[in-house]
């Protein structure tokens, strides 16, 4: 079964069976369920919602099924077409729309699909949101307007370009100190919609932009999840074109990982710790990552007066957190900034504009920028689930083996070690156990993870 019902959204594979697969009745299915929850928050005349789709290839026949599934509902459709995740986000506020939807699989492969569920505010729901719309989705509690009161759809273009006027606008964006740089980046967009956007954005700012894999036709070049082992051809571009560093966003670009001069991967976990670190030398404040999150965001906070927490993964887990906190800037180590200024959601195109101008006033290249920081090695690793795996027993079974340690269980299992961490838990978007680890050294990192590794299968007998 390739259907996943999460926090995170709907996501499943194309094509298969109805119920274990995303299939156009399952799309169906839960467009009606998200549209009869969102016509139940408030009773008004109109309802509209904001559609949006990355490039993969079955995109334009999800959204279709999805937008006409609204119109039968009697909700009005503003239909980006091809667009971002964040781009989505800002305009379902913009046009004062009820919600929105963004049709992508973020880093999964071009087999997959997703409907990711947005409220008014364009956040992702919470939840408890999401439990009731898979609630409505099971009882088939959905009721359809008559012919006069079927909704319209209207096509809407040019969010992008409006989205990059906000990211422009931002108060520590400088648009004149990073045209001044003379920068020439590569940009590797997966033949997704980042190949749109950023270049864009990057023609704006000044910049010169080298495109590679930037035709938005859904075949994935490479695995699109932004990963040093997916990006060699960056790295062979960035050296090639004696580039100041390479960029490289997801398929929904709110992902975002940079590359040095040298074809070195600047780390992924380190764009919310550079963007973080020009943010809060211009604005001090508190910063929220995920649990699975480098500390060296900690670190760069408390060196600018601030506090930091972590909070359970998933983006509206951290977004809660940053609400609560106050949070001037957090997002998630995987690439992902939350910049609230602009708005609460991850955004690739805001931390393009905050790193370009952090290394414009600096003066430095992008490896000399990396030393600067403490440096953490990561481990990113996982174990495939069947339905033998008892996935909570096996997380119990680690908490009480570690129980001396200094734990944390709001998300899984984290053991904070004096000098390094490990954290397991069972992904909201594939069928995986996940075991991320973190030391002073990748073989530290390595060794810790394969260690866990090996105590989870023999306590799985696997």
């Amino acid at each position: 079964m390739t259907l996943i019902k999460s926090i995170s959204g709907i996501r499943g594979t194309i094509g298969g069976a109805v119920g274990d697969n995303l299939t156009p009745i399952d799309a169906v299915k839960f467009a009606s369920a998200y549209g009869t929850w969102l016509k139940s928050q408030r009773e008004k005349d109109n309802y509209r919602v904001v559609v949006g789709r990355d490039a993969r290839i079955s995109g334009e026949m999800i959204q279709n099924l999805v937008m006409n599934t609204l119109v039968g509902l009697g909700i009005h459709v503003i239909d980006l077409g091809l667009s971002t995740t964040p781009t989505v986000e800002i305009a379902v506020p913009m046009e004062h729309a009820d919600g929105g939807i963004i049709l992508t699989a973020s880093h999964n492969p071009k087999q997959w699909n997703a409907l990711k569920l947005l409220n008014a505010k364009g956040e992702f729901l919470d939840a408890a949101e999401g439990a009731k719309i898979l609630e409505i989705a099971e009882s088939d509690n959905m009721e359809f307007a008559a012919v006069d009161d079927l909704g319209k759809i209207t096509k809407n273009e040019a969010y992008i370009d409006l989205h990059i006027d906000e990211v422009l606008a931002l108060e520590y964006v400088d648009k004149d100190a990073i045209e001044a740089a003379n920068f020439k980046v590569v940009v590797d967009g997966v033949n997704s919609t980042g190949g749109i956007a950023i270049p864009l954005l990057l023609e704006r700012l000044g910049v010169e932009a080298v495109k590679l894999y930037c035709e938005p036709n859904g075949h994935f070049p490479h695995n699109p999840e932004p990963l040093k082992e997916h990006l060699t051809d960056l790295s062979k571009e960035v050296q090639k074109a004696h580039a100041d560093f390479g960029i490289v966003v997801d398929p929904d670009v709110d992902r975002l990982a940079f590359m040095d001069e040298n074809g070195e991967m600047f780390g992924e976990e380190y764009t919310l710790v550079a963007c973080a670190d020009h943010v809060l030398s211009r604005n001090p404040g508190n910063t929220v990552s995920n649990m699975s999150s480098t500390r060296a965001l900690r670190d760069i906070t408390e060196k600018h007066g601030g506090t930091y927490e972590a909070s359970a993964v998933g983006e509206v887990n951290v977004v809660t957190l940053m609400k609560k906190n106050n949070a001037v800037i957090g997002g998630e180590g995987n690439g992902g900034i939350i910049y609230p200024a602009s708005h609460y959601g991850r955004d690739a195109l805001v931390g393009v504009a905050l790193f370009l101008t952090l290394l414009a006033e600096k003066k430095m290249s992008v490896s000399e920028l990396r030393k600067t920081y403490t440096s953490y090695f990561m481990s990113k690793k996982k174990i495939a689930l069947t339905p033998e795996i008892d996935v909570d027993g096996i997380l119990k079974a680690m908490e009480a083996k570690y129980a001396k340690e200094n734990l944390t269980t709001i998300d899984g299992v984290k053991i904070d070690f004096a000098e390094n961490w490990v954290h397991l838990r069972k992904s909201n978007t594939e069928p995986i156990i996940r075991i991320y680890t973190e030391a002073k050294s990748q073989d530290i990192a390595d060794t810790l993870a394969d260690k866990i590794i090996g105590e989870i299968k023999e306590i799985a007998n696997i």
